[in-house]
């Protein structure tokens, strides 16, 4: 009765409302977790969640906003949170050992697309990954649970891929916001503009040359960084993995639909639909556990 009143509590918690109603493909992966966990990631990710929110929607606040969720990430620390949110983070960082590094990064990352609309290399692109993914990888096996310090660079790489993926799908609306993440320097290396590549994806708009040769690219780079998570997970850790296995296999399949449909730079979002999502669990789950 006690583990049905708790999952009870979770499904109705602030959090959980948000990871659910913001159709992402995480909850797929967080709903094979126990309620304890499973409440902790629901807090992580909503968190993440509207701090993104204040930067990238119209009447997001902005460095105000920015702010005042790191303060309550500093209240839910020390015990004093003032929203339903930061008392659901007060019990998360209670309960489980995340480092309150991690939730700066997030911010400090977030607040980079207020300042920061081009990279000029990929190592300036990384530390933007690093911290809006990384920083939420590192937080998330804390509360996943995990025996080898090895599996911290597994969360490293693992946030660099879904990122990465999350990029180049997603070309199209960054650029609807003057926002352009692949680095400069492929750019130039390719014989690609700046505006080509934000144009691209208007109606109407002529595919550049040199476009299909630089998004190849950009895709094999995500994929390094799929084989690069995969060689740094070790064996032990396989299982309380699961999580962020789930997620890399749908955000794979994402990567690999992008591509398959020739690298589209605007119209309708790539995504998994959700029956596919559903067989990816399941799939998942036997190659974690049985090697299947």
């Amino acid at each position: 009765m006690a583990g049905l009143a708790l999952a009870a509590v979770v499904t109705t918690s602030l959090a959980a409302r948000v990871t659910r109603q913001s159709g992402t493909s995480f909850y797929y992966a967080f709903r094979v977790l126990p309620a304890e966990k499973r409440r902790a990631l629901y807090a992580l990710y909503a968190f993440c969640r509207v701090v993104d929110d204040c930067v990238d929607e119209e009447d997001g606040e902005g460095e105000a906003g920015l702010s005042r969720w790191l303060a309550e990430a500093h209240r839910a620390y020390a015990g004093t949170p003032e929203t339903e949110l930061g008392r659901e983070l007060a019990e998360a960082v209670a309960r489980f050992p995340i480092p309150r590094a991690c939730f700066e990064d997030v911010v400090a990352g977030c607040r980079m697309d207020l300042t920061t609309r081009r990279y000029a290399t990929f190592a300036d692109l990384r530390v933007y990954c690093e911290r809006v993914a990384s920083a939420v990888g590192l937080a998330s096996i804390e509360i996943f649970g995990y025996d080898d310090p090895g599996t911290r660079e597994y969360a490293v790489e693992r946030g660099l891929s879904l990122q990465l993926t999350n990029i180049l799908r997603d070309i199209g609306p960054d650029a609807a916001r003057d926002r352009l993440y692949l680095p400069l320097e492929d750019l130039a290396a390719f014989g690609v503009s700046e505006g080509e590549v934000l144009g691209a994806g208007r109606p109407g708009s002529p595919r550049p040359a040199g476009l299909d040769r630089l998004l190849a690219f950009e895709g094999d780079r995500a994929r390094s960084h799929y084989a690069a998570a995969a060689a740094a997970l070790p064996r032990r850790d396989r299982r309380s993995m699961l999580p962020a296995e789930i997620m890399g296999a749908i955000y794979r399949v994402v990567l690999e639909e992008w591509a398959r449909r020739g690298h589209p730079v605007g119209g309708a979002r790539v995504g998994a639909g959700r029956a596919r999502k559903i067989a990816l669990v399941i799939r998942t789950i036997a190659r974690v556990y049985w090697g299947a």
